[in-house]
């Protein structure tokens, strides 16, 4: 019988060459800046700023600081895309040059409102400086009363009051159309989904006309800060309900179905299960509907009336606000009424600064975590048993 040596045929030949692979992958880099394209941003930036200096100051009949940045800001973008495009493929360079944009684009803006920050500071500084401002009021201050009398003491109070008014009635009004529309909707969604865009485009003056007309005229009730504050809930209530919209639908529909088959009813599981969920994104909505509440003026101009004292009742009596207040003033030809003025708008930013930071921190925790008094006290519960 004959044997058949198995490792003789199975062991491939040994060699010394390594083992044949394909081309080696070069990896590519996505992102980021290189040392040629900031050089060419360089050389594109210089050789703009020549060429529009030529043309304004020797070919061309220009003039003017705007003009000559604006077409300083165009040659640049031209050179830019024409020294790219000797350079790398044409795709890339497309994408670059909508990266400028964008990136001076939004450096613009943050210029502009830096800017406007540094102007209003600038102009209120005078004001605010003093204690006076924030403690006191205009009842016994004239135009011609030295900075250290009055204040914005009645304006900062009747802003927060009916800000706060107008916060109560039109979150619980935005927020319960936004879940109509998106979890229950039927044929009434459409009607109400066009109504709530178009108060989203109503003038300001129309709010104020309204509720001047409605409320006022109509129903006999004086000029107040709750007249005020219902002409900043007919601002605020669509944009409350849009945004709201918007964030509702953002929740997954598993969450729904998961409710839905523990036995919950289509209540429970928004309460419990839609609302939560999207709390974060619903703060936002508030934050946006009280950014846009808290500067109107003309509703409150119409609706609200001018007082120079303190009115902590918003049901009774004129009451000023802060826009009010920076419009009175402002507009007055004694430079110490402007420097109040622009000391209230400091403070108005300062406000809806703190609003924009207390809405973080309240709605700031994701879904399901617990707060640090939840915590302590399943700690407390834990450690006793």
């Amino acid at each position: 019988m004959t044997t058949v040596d198995l490792t003789a045929t199975s062991a491939p030949p040994a060699t010394d060459q390594p083992p044949a692979h394909g081309p080696e992958e070069r990896k590519r880099r996505l992102g980021g800046v290189t040392w040629a394209e900031v050089v060419s941003l360089l050389g594109a930036l210089v050789g703009s700023f020549g060429l529009d200096w030529l043309l304004y100051e020797r070919v061309l009949p220009f003039s003017g600081a705007q003009g000559f940045l604006l077409c300083w800001y165009l040659l640049f973008l031209a050179f830019s895309y024409t020294i790219g495009v000797t350079q790398w493929p044409a795709l890339h360079v497309r994408e670059r040059l909508v990266t400028l944009v964008a990136w001076s684009s939004g450096l613009l803006l943050l210029g502009l409102i830096i800017g406007q920050l540094v102007f209003i500071a600038n102009r209120g500084s005078e004001a605010i400086q003093h204690s006076n401002f924030f403690t006191q009021t205009m009842s016994a201050t004239s135009a011609v009363s030295p900075i250290t009398s009055g204040g914005a003491l009645h304006a900062i109070i009747g802003s927060l009051e009916q800000i706060g008014l107008a916060t109560l009635f039109a979150v619980p009004l935005g927020i319960g159309a936004a879940v109509f529309l998106s979890e229950i909707g039927g044929r009434t969604a459409r009607p109400v989904r066009t109504l709530v865009e178009a108060m989203t485009a109503l003038p300001s003056i129309v709010a104020g006309l309204f509720i001047f007309g409605v409320v006022i005229l109509g129903l006999g009730l004086d000029a107040c800060g709750f007249a005020a504050s219902l002409a900043l809930t007919v601002m605020m209530m669509p944009i409350v309900t849009r945004a709201a919209e918007v964030v509702i639908r953002l929740v997954p529909g598993t969450l729904r179905e998961a409710s839905y088959a523990l036995g919950g009813s289509q209540w429970r599981t928004v309460w419990s299960v839609v609302l939560p969920t999207a709390r974060r994104g619903l703060s936002t909505a508030v934050i946006l509907g009280m950014a846009r509440g808290i500067g109107e003026t003309s509703p409150v101009l119409l609706t609200a009336g001018f007082t120079a004292g303190m009115n902590a009742n918003p049901f009774s009596g004129h009451q000023v606000s802060l826009p009010l207040y920076i419009w009175n003033y402002v507009r007055q030809p004694y430079g110490l009424m402007n420097a109040r003025a622009f000391g209230a708008a400091l403070t108005l930013m300062a406000l809806v600064l703190i609003l924009f930071i207390s809405a973080r921190l309240i709605g700031g925790r994701k879904p399901g975590e617990l707060s640090r008094r939840q915590r302590r006290r399943l700690a407390q519960q834990a450690a006793a048993r």
